[in-house]
C-alpha cells in the first residue's frame, strides 16, 4: 500500500443551523464514521451528535483560540490515517467561523479535503430576501465601531454589487438599524432570525420600518441575525469623489483646532464625516512624525 493510501482525508462538514433534520444523509455518514471530530465547541456538538445518534467518534476542540497550534496535531493525527470532520456551531465551516488555518495546513501538507454542503445562513437569507442576487457581497459581522461602519456604507455606495451580506448579534441588531437610520441611508433591509426554528421571523423594509417591526416584536434581542442591505439605485455613488489622505485630514485638523495629532485623532473619531478607524487615523500620525517629527 502507497503513501497516500494510508493518509486519511480531511472533511468540511456543514450542519444545520436550526432544525436538526435539515442535517444531510451525507453528512451525517461522514460524522459517524469519521475517527475525528473537530468542533467548534464540544459541548454544543455533543448536543448535535446525540440528536443524530452519534456515538464514540473522538470529539476535538477546534476554535478560534486554539485553531492556529492545535492545527499540527490534526495534520499528525491525517498522516497517520485518520479521517477528520470539520463542523462549526451551525452551518458550513469557515463562513466566519474556525476552520481555514487547518484546511491551508492540510493543503501544504497534501492531504485531500473534501467539501460536504449543507447548510449556510448566508445562503438560506440571500435565497428568500427577494434582492437582486446577479452578484452579492458577504462581509462577515456588521462593523462595530462608527468609523468602520460608515466605511463599510460607503463601500455599498461605491460598488457595483447592490446586495450585501452580514451577520449580527441579537444584541447589537437595533443598533445596526438605528445606524442606517441615523445616516439616511437608501437601503432596504431583510432581516433573518432564528431561521429554521421554530419560531424564525423575517423583517422587511426599509430601516425605519424594520426598527418598527423588531419593536413590535418586543423579544427581538434573542437568536442569531443575518443583516441583509439591497442598495438602491438613487442612493448609490457613480461619479468619482476625491478622497483625502488620512495624513492630510490629521494635518488639517491639527491646523484648524491648533491642536496636538493624538488630539486631532480624537477629534476626528466624533466626527460623522470621518471614514477613517482609530487605527489608520493612528498609522497616518506616525507616518508623519517618521517624516516630519511632528
Amino acid at each position: 500500500m502507497d503513501e497516500m493510501n494510508t493518509v486519511g482525508t480531511l472533511y468540511i462538514v456543514a450542519t444545520p443551523i436550526g432544525n436538526a433534520r435539515d442535517m444531510t444523509e451525507r453528512g451525517r455518514q461522514i460524522l459517524e464514521t469519521a475517527d475525528i471530530i473537530a468542533a467548534e465547541d464540544t459541548r454544543r456538538s455533543v448536543v448535535l451528535l446525540n440528536k443524530l445518534g452519534i456515538r464514540g467518534n473522538q470529539l476535538s476542540a477546534n476554535h478560534k483560540f486554539n485553531e492556529y497550534g492545535k492545527a499540527k496535531w490534526f495534520i499528525e493525527q491525517l498522516r497517520q490515517g485518520k479521517s477528520i470532520a470539520v463542523i462549526t456551531d451551525a452551518g458550513t465551516p469557515c463562513i466566519s467561523d474556525p476552520g481555514n488555518e487547518l484546511i491551508r495546513a492540510a493543503i501544504d501538507a497534501g492531504i485531500r479535503v473534501v467539501g460536504v454542503p449543507g447548510c449556510c445562513a448566508a445562503v438560506t437569507a440571500l435565497s428568500i430576501s427577494g434582492f437582486d442576487l446577479s452578484t452579492f457581497f458577504f462581509f462577515g459581522f456588521f462593523p462595530r465601531e462608527a468609523a468602520d461602519r460608515r466605511r463599510a456604507l460607503a463601500m455599498m455606495r461605491r460598488g457595483d454589487t447592490r446586495t450585501y451580506c452580514f451577520y449580527e448579534s441579537p444584541k447589537r441588531i437595533m443598533d445596526a438599524v438605528e445606524f442606517f437610520i441615523s445616516e439616511r441611508a437608501g437601503v432596504r433591509l431583510c432581516l433573518c432570525n432564528d431561521m429554521t426554528k421554530l419560531h424564525e421571523t423575517t423583517f422587511r423594509g426599509t430601516p425605519a420600518e424594520v426598527r418598527d417591526q423588531l419593536l413590535a416584536k418586543g423579544s427581538y434581542d434573542k437568536g442569531e441575525y443575518v443583516l441583509l442591505c439591497e442598495v438602491e439605485e438613487d442612493y448609490l455613488i457613480t461619479e468619482v469623489e476625491h478622497v483625502s489622505s488620512p495624513e492630510a485630514l490629521l494635518v488639517d485638523c491639527m491646523v484648524q483646532h491648533d491642536c496636538t495629532a493624538k488630539d486631532a485623532i480624537k477629534l476626528l473619531l466624533k466626527d460623522d464625516n470621518n471614514t477613517y478607524s482609530k487605527n489608520e487615523l493612528y498609522t497616518a500620525h506616525l507616518a508623519l512624525k517618521e517624516r516630519f517629527g511632528a
